[in-house]
Order: structure tokens, then sequence, then C-alpha cells
């Protein structure tokens, strides 16, 4: 019979790609996300929808807005936990805000928000922040639209 010594204080199994670490923050929207789902038409004031073909990853979002401000606001959020976390957050960090406030939020201000993200994962910030813009732009056409003669 071999008896042969084996160490268990070394895995025999090493890690070879890049290791993320998400802080509590970023987990706990990636797991609980804020704000998940889809406005109806009817109450659809604005919608925004992008993606980012470096990573696959691809975000929906509507906004409804009632006297100048995000009444409701609502994410489909197609990618990674980087993504889906960060989405979360800027969807609760524009929900009740002013047009004007809301459309001021930057990637920097989402990623301050959760604490930080691994490096590698900042892109996935510019997701919601584009399809927010992108549902303003389209709130701001429609309301264009209804003044126009």
């Amino acid at each position: 019979m071999n008896h042969e010594a084996i160490d268990r204080t070394e895995s025999s199994e090493e890690i070879t790609g890049p290791v993320l670490y998400y802080n509590e923050a970023v987990i706990d929207h990636f797991m609980n996300p804020r704000h998940v789902g889809e406005l109806s038409e009817a109450e659809t004031d604005g919608f925004g929808v992008v993606g980012d073909p470096a990573c696959g990853d691809q975000m929906k979002l509507w906004i409804a807005v009632q006297d100048g401000r995000i009444a409701k606001i609502a994410f489909k959020s197609f990618g990674c936990p980087g993504a889906i976390a960060t989405s979360s957050m800027l969807t609760a960090l524009a929900a009740g805000e002013t047009i004007d406030t809301a459309r001021g939020i930057t990637d920097d201000d989402v990623i301050e928000a959760l604490g930080g993200i691994p490096e590698r994962k900042r892109h996935c910030s510019l997701l919601g922040v584009r399809a927010l813009h992108a549902a303003i732009d389209e709130w701001e056409q429609r309301n264009r639209r209804e003044m126009a003669p």
C-alpha cells in the first residue's frame, strides 16, 4: 500500500484566471437588485436600451416622469454581476430625482455609491448611465412633440 503524504495546506487546484473581488454592497445589489422589471407602455415616458459589445451586457431601462421627477424607474439587465449591481445602484440613485439631477449622475457616482468595483468591471457602470440618458432623451423628445404646434 502506498502511503504518500499529501499536504492539505496547499491546494492542488490553482486559480489560473483573474479573481474579482466584489464588496458587500455590490453583492447585495447583484443578489437583490432594486427596481427590476419593466413599466407598462401606458406608464412609460422614456425608454432606453443599450449594450456593450465588448462584454455582451445589455440593459433596458424605463422611466415614468411626474412633475419633472422620475416617479418610477425599472430595468432589465443581461450581464455579469458588475453590470447588474451597477444598474441596480443607478436606478436607486435616480429614483425620485429631478430629470436634471438624474441626467447628472455619472458612472463615477454609481461606483462611489457602491463603495467601488473591480477595475476590470468599471465599464459596467456605464451601461446604466447610458440607458438612463437614452430614456431621458426619449422623454424629452416626446415632450417636444407634444408641445409642438
